[in-house]
């Protein structure tokens, strides 16, 4: 049967890019892509790149502070929202500018319009198109979810953050998980007094507890209102603002309510029920290890599977589904020892298994520092670093590396490295330490602070 393309991609984000690259540049397949919105995806558009740069931003509230303490004859000024705001945009329309152009540029056709499934083989776009493929590709991520209560339509959602008018005087951020505390920490740094809600007892559920704690103690230090056991009951507009009735009867005025609890796969009215593929926990598509739905024709990779969401990962699935379709090379995406940055306010570097995940596993010993960085020390400001490694008794392997401080997502790519590889603690230790640094203190920790 003759196709008009050997590979048609839902969604131009960076997992659906990549893969249409690679599998037009370098395995000379004929490849379409279907976008509704902006090529890049949440990524790029509304997600870990204009974060990071609010992150950036947010930062420099500290910096006159300790440039005075060191001597320089610096004084504070005003962050002007509409000032970075300009650039912000102007750096995302470059960057989808990059992505449209490495599509043109590897023979990919473009189509800007919502795309779904119309039978095993064929594509319809919104403007009534429709387009054979031998292979269909579905990376269509995920999307922000706001739960249903009185006034919830109130709330905005990392969304629409990086395109409010003006900057709130005062904001709510509910949720736990890292956007919701990176948010509370970006918040807080530009100058926006911020309260954080967390229904649970602490927040970045499933990350080690330690790391955790020190995070959390250093977002109150830094001088978010965070909230633990706490949740929304009931939302209303008053006078322009937001007020907020919450679980311990406690009421108060917000300029704007942001809400963080969680994501759905954003893979609704593509046409898969239709074709009998199969949906799981909370609507993600069902794959198996190559990326393959239950019809042979239809893959799907990123967030809209709910395997492991984050951008890296997308791209490496996309690569994979590439070598084992286009190149002969079946090739399972690698979901094991994944490094993490979370770009809270203090930054967190995480690979492996937290304390708590090992101990149920098998006997560990823990090795773990926590101090106050030079810098910021010299400078008057207390924030505590923890450096620590999860190592198993029986095979000495680190088994997990957990580092809150300035820069920790840099850190972590680099001991993510040494614990895909298995390195043991001995391997650590016979590092020599690079001094004076933070990071040296994962190679000197020579004895257990506790055994489990």
């Amino acid at each position: 049967m003759s196709f008009d393309y050997d590979l048609f991609v839902i969604g131009g984000g960076s997992g659906g890019v990549r893969a249409a690259r690679v599998a037009a540049g370098e395995a000379g397949a004929k490849v379409a892509l279907a976008e509704e919105d902006r090529y890049g995806g949440i990524c790029v558009i509304r997600g870990c790149v204009p974060k990071k740069l609010m992150v950036f931003a947010s930062e420099y509230s500290t910096m006159v502070d300790d440039a005075q303490a060191y001597g320089w004859d610096i004084q504070p000024g005003a962050f002007s929202w509409d000032r970075f705001k300009g650039k912000l945009h102007a750096e995302l329309d470059r960057l989808e500018g990059i992505y449209r152009k490495l599509l043109a540029n590897s023979g990919v056709d473009s189509f800007d319009a919502r795309a779904k499934l119309a039978d095993a083989h064929t594509v319809e776009l919104s403007d009534g198109r429709r387009f054979t493929a031998k292979h269909i590709l579905i990376a269509t991520g995920g999307w922000p979810t706001v739960p249903e209560f009185p006034g919830s339509d109130l709330a905005i959602t990392p969304n629409e953050i990086f395109n409010l008018e003006t900057l709130p005087e005062r904001i709510l951020i509910v949720g736990g998980g890292y956007i919701a505390s990176e948010f509370a920490g970006i918040m807080n740094g530009l100058g926006v007094k911020t309260t954080q809600f967390y229904r649970g007892p602490q927040i970045l559920r499933g990350f080690d507890e330690e790391a955790r704690n020190v995070i959390a103690e250093g977002m109150v230090e830094a001088g978010v209102d965070l909230r633990l056991n706490t949740n929304v009951v009931e939302m209303r507009e008053e006078g322009g603002k937001i007020r907020v009735i919450d679980t311990d009867g406690k009421e108060q005025l917000f300029d704007k309510v942001m809400y963080a609890t969680g994501r759905a796969p954003n893979a609704d009215n593509l046409g898969l029920e239709e074709l009998g593929i199969e949906r799981g926990r909370g609507g993600a598509i069902t794959v198996d290890e190559y990326s393959q739905t239950g019809v042979p024709s239809v893959y799907a990779i990123g967030d809209v599977t709910d395997r492991v969401n984050l951008t890296p990962v997308a791209i490496r699935e996309g690569m994979a589904f590439v070598e084992t379709v286009f190149k002969g090379n079946p090739t399972s995406p690698d979901h094991d020892l994944i490094p993490t940055a979370i770009f809270t306010q203090p930054e967190m570097g995480t690979v492996g298994l937290s304390e708590e995940e090992a101990r149920e596993q098998e006997p560990i010993e823990v090795y773990a520092a926590t101090f106050k960085p030079m810098q910021q020390s010299f400078a008057g400001r207390a924030q505590r670093v923890l450096m620590k490694l999860v190592v198993s008794k029986a095979s000495r392997k680190v088994l997990g590396c957990h580092i809150v401080a300035p820069g920790a997502g840099e850190m972590i790519q680099l001991a993510g490295i040494a614990v895909k590889m298995g390195a043991t603690k001995e391997d650590f230790d016979r590092t020599v330490a690079v001094h004076p640094t933070m990071s040296e203190e994962l190679v000197t920790l020579k004895t257990p602070v506790r055994t489990a």
